[in-house]
């Protein structure tokens, strides 16, 4: 993987190689942190870099830094330009993944929360696929249950959890699988092991609620707006049995890492006809079009990092 070349770090954009933390750092040894995961994708007609929506994405990330007892000086709006900022210093022209990361900086031993000094660090890379089987993923439903609500929110991006989520995408990847869906401790299908998750049944389009322990998803809520005002589809939120997934006619996950990736297997059992069915297509097709400035409507989504000079009258 390509190293960045720029970072945000403790206030201002360095080179990426002074952008270092010590051993003791108190998020690295506990923890103790909360990431957001946005994406920017290159319209090579308009030759644009656009930011898919960013506030959205930084919105959700303060609100994981408040779940962490964290204290920032920052917005979605001051957090927006800064990776416009970076953006424009790294200079990509190409769809990109940028990680913003809230940490707890202090280098001490001891578990806690408050009275530790809070930092924001951002860089971005080159990205293409998550899922490298995107258009047809072979998943199984995991052995490992997907962390609850009182134990650590799955709501917010908080760093320590994701260590679940490394169980259960390495026990998946060593069995041959492309991804794992995961269950609530109730029995319910929750999500993948970093995607949301959709099922198709008679047309209707349906994905777990927020209270299943599932993150709130950017792009779930993108491609459920996209189901209902674009394709007229009927979208339920409700519980998700592990059978249902077994019968059901499509099923997708979605992040903004993974897009809108298709499963057509789950345990050995073909979904539907065993290809991607027509809804996945025109929202994977709908969604490509969307990210990348093509459909006017939502262009407010859409936020352009390079500042185009204005035609000489």
């Amino acid at each position: 993987m390509t190293l960045p070349k720029y970072a945000y770090f403790k206030g201002k954009i360095v080179p990426y190689s002074e952008a270092k933390v010590g051993v003791m750092t108190h998020a690295l040894n506990y923890g103790t942190g909360a990431f957001g995961g946005v994406r920017g994708y290159w319209n090579a007609d308009e030759e644009q870099l656009y930011v898919f929506r960013p506030l959205d994405h930084f919105k959700r990330l303060l609100n994981s830094a408040r779940m962490l007892c964290a204290e920032l000086d920052h917005t979605p709006e001051s957090l927006r330009d800064v990776t416009l900022e970076l953006l424009r210093k790294e200079g990509l022209r190409e769809d990109c993944y940028i990680r913003p990361l809230i940490y707890k900086a202090d280098e001490v031993i001891g578990v806690r929360l408050h009275d530790l000094t809070d930092e924001i660090t951002i860089f971005t890379i080159p990205f293409t696929r998550y899922v490298e089987n995107d258009e047809g993923a072979h998943v199984t439903v995991s052995s490992w249950r997907r962390i609850d609500d009182n134990t650590i929110p799955a709501r917010g991006k908080i760093t320590g959890a994701y260590v679940n989520s490394a169980f259960i995408k390495t026990d998946a990847l060593r069995a041959g699988f492309d991804e794992a869906l995961v269950l609530t401790d109730d029995g319910h299908l929750s999500e993948g092991s970093a995607e949301n998750l959709f099922m198709v049944r008679d047309g209707v389009l349906i994905t777990p609620p927020v209270t299943e322990n599932i993150l709130e998803g950017i792009t779930r809520r993108t491609i459920m707006h996209l189901a209902r005002e674009e394709m007229g589809l009927e979208v339920l939120e409700r519980p998700i049995d592990r059978t249902e997934i077994y019968i059901c006619d499509e099923l997708f996950m979605t992040g903004t890492a993974a897009q809108v990736t298709a499963i057509t297997k789950v345990d050995h059992r073909p979904v539907g006809e065993g290809v991607m069915g027509p809804i996945t297509a025109e929202l994977r097709r709908l969604y490509d079009d969307l990210v990348r400035g093509k459909i006017s409507k939502y262009r407010h989504w859409n936020e352009p990092v390079y500042v185009k000079e204005a035609a000489t009258p």
